[in-house]
């Protein structure tokens, strides 16, 4: 049986008002802990929950556009979050009662498909402080839309 390469990525979303000005962090990195690619972005007026999925898939879609297509199929991406909820939601352990984040998860789900393997990991918000970092980032800049 062929071995996944693992890429361990960190991603958190956070909202100023919820709803209000939101933003996504995510680190990229490999199995060794060695980051490969971190960025804030924007997202305009979203909640906590919206940001913390739109994390998520821009996370999945930025390791595809970094690997290709035949890499990711090939790999084994450990999303860390610390959003209890959005995690729970992903391992299907929670249903989706809000309206707003059925697209994002139908979102993540078809992306699923071009991985070898997705785990969602709940990880304690201590362990996430660079993707909340970038979160933060994104929405202290001045007009800027991506930080990379």
């Amino acid at each position: 049986m062929e071995k996944h390469q693992k890429i361990i990525t960190y991603t958190d979303g956070g909202s100023r008002g919820n709803p209000g000005p939101a933003a996504l962090g995510v680190v990229i990195g490999d199995a060794q802990g060695n980051v490969i690619k971190k960025y804030g972005e924007t997202l305009g007026a979203k909640t906590n929950n919206e940001a913390e999925y739109s994390a998520v898939i821009s996370a999945l879609q930025k390791i595809k556009a970094l690997y290709g297509k035949e890499k990711a199929k090939k790999m084994h991406v450990d999303m860390r979050m610390d959003s209890e909820l959005i995690c729970r939601q992903l391992n299907g352990k929670y249903k989706i009662e809000t309206e707003k984040l059925f697209p994002l998860f139908i979102k993540i789900w078809n992306l699923r498909m071009d991985f070898g393997k997705i785990s969602f990991t709940h990880i304690p918000r201590e362990k996430n402080r660079e993707a909340d970092r970038m979160v933060n980032e994104a929405l202290d800049a001045p007009k800027s839309k991506t930080l990379f």
